[in-house]
């Protein structure tokens, strides 16, 4: 059995960019992984995560909006046995509220105020989702500072 090299590759791109900060690089990168993986028609699970990692490497909020909504239609198409198969170690209902944040960001910095707390809510109704990790406790507090800016309490 040959293991999937894809989600090694976007970890790569994360690491240049995050780690880094080698966001062009990380963008080519990126951009070359979707397409040898076939674009919004690859394995789901890959399409998912790597359209939220190409959104946070996107210098205009409009492409990044863009990235992001192609990540939450792939997240659609997932299953918890192909996160499984993948040794992903949370279920499909934990990243909606990652995709969800993002999508209310970007909402918000173009000023539709009403999108950005629609996914704002869809957010917190699915952290439950989320553990009391390192992971669960960032996507948390990006709930909270987004839900500052936009004038909510928390």
């Amino acid at each position: 059995m040959t293991t999937d090299p894809t989600p090694a590759r976007i970890g790569q791109g994360v690491e240049l960019h995050h780690h880094q900060g080698q966001r062009d690089a990380a963008r080519d990168l990126f951009a070359q992984i979707w397409e040898d993986i076939g674009g919004e028609q690859g394995d789901p699970l890959h399409v998912c995560v790597l359209a939220h990692s190409m959104a946070d490497v996107q210098d205009d909020v409009r492409q990044e909006l863009t990235w992001d909504l192609r990540a939450l239609a792939a997240a659609d198409r997932v299953t918890d046995e192909g996160i499984a198969q993948a040794g992903v170690t949370i279920s499909v209902a934990g990243l909606y509220p990652s995709l969800h944040l993002n999508l209310s960001e970007c909402h918000r910095k173009l000023g539709d105020l009403d999108r950005a707390r629609e996914h704002l809510q869809r957010a917190r109704a699915g952290i439950g989702a989320l553990g009391d990790d390192e992971y669960g406790r960032l996507i948390k507090g990006g709930l909270e500072r987004v839900a500052e800016q936009l004038g909510e309490s928390v």
